[in-house]
């Protein structure tokens, strides 16, 4: 009984921090999704810019990115799991720390959609919506992968706002004096959904049957 009352006190925390920073969730889910119908556009009309940035931007993957890496070797779990470390770490660890600043996250999540728009052709410029399979395959991926970034991008920017407009619930004890305690934990409430999501993510993108 208690430890069905502790895991429902923190689905109810949880639950609050998320509707706490809705609207810099949802703000930079918008921003994401415009620029990946943005690069979807230019990607499919032959844009020689978008095409460009495209395959250079794949060439550099599989010579450094561990997980492009491990996926060509056939180690598609290990693959996984090295997406999953990248996302998390190196890539919303970094934009929820900018969030603090407001602004400053949104040129990378601007780029980061725009990407994710580019690569809905494949090597030969064919569309992956072409057929059902590799749609499904690409659509939910790159939902799966922009869903944790837009809570992680807006976990960061919630605080920031805070700084400089602080909401009742987020009064009371301060980092350093500026930064609001509360809305902090808030943060760390968001990831223990962001990591989750993320590791599905990576999972789904790696270990699917229609990665093809």
């Amino acid at each position: 009984m208690a430890i069905l009352l502790s895991l429902r006190n923190s689905a109810a925390s949880i639950s609050r921090a998320v509707n706490r920073a809705h609207y810099p969730i949802l703000f930079t889910a918008i921003v994401y999704f415009l620029f990946v119908f943005i690069g979807i556009i230019m990607a499919h009309t032959g844009n020689k810019f978008a095409l460009g940035y495209r395959d250079r931007l794949i060439n550099q993957s599989r010579q450094s990115n561990p997980a492009s890496a491990a996926y060509l070797q056939g180690n598609n779990f290990q693959a996984a799991l090295w997406d999953f470390g990248g996302n998390l770490v190196l890539g919303a660890f970094p934009k929820t720390i900018s969030g603090l600043s407001i602004l400053l996250p949104y040129p990378m999540v601007i780029q980061q959609g725009w990407v994710g728009g580019i690569v809905s052709v494949r090597n030969d410029y064919t569309s992956r919506l072409s057929d059902p399979h590799s749609a499904i395959y690409y659509l939910l991926t790159l939902f799966l992968q922009l869903v944790p970034y837009s809570m992680a991008v807006g976990a960061g920017v919630n605080v920031g706002i805070a700084v400089f407009r602080t909401p009742p619930y987020y009064e009371g004890r301060k980092w350093f004096g500026i930064l609001p305690e509360e809305a902090l934990r808030d943060v760390a409430r968001i990831y223990l959904i962001v990591i989750p999501l993320f590791l599905i993510a990576s999972l789904w993108e790696f270990l699917s049957p229609w990665n093809i």
